[in-house]
């Protein structure tokens, strides 16, 4: 038997409710998300909508990045302000 298996995590997997709750948002919210494709990555387990935990963080961090206020080299204030040409 595979030993790996056994070092796997209990909860590796969240259904979308619980997702829900791991992230603390509405359920409309992921499912729009996942209709549009923007929120973290998804996939189905029979007629189970599931999300990797591990997916789910990664999803939170890159969203943490992309905004100016916690990422300073996104800061509009920290760059150089732009010359009129006309």
């Amino acid at each position: 038997m595979d030993e790996s298996k056994n070092c796997m995590p209990e909860m590796a997997f969240l259904t979308l409710h619980k997702a829900v709750v791991y992230l603390g948002i509405s359920p409309n919210n992921l499912y729009v998300w996942r209709h549009r494709r923007q929120g973290p990555p998804s996939f189905q387990m029979g007629r189970r909508v599931m999300y990797r935990i591990s997916a789910l963080d990664e999803w939170v961090d890159r969203q943490e990045m992309a905004d100016s206020r916690s990422n300073p080299a996104l800061n509009p204030l920290n760059c150089k302000p732009l010359r009129r040409t006309s």
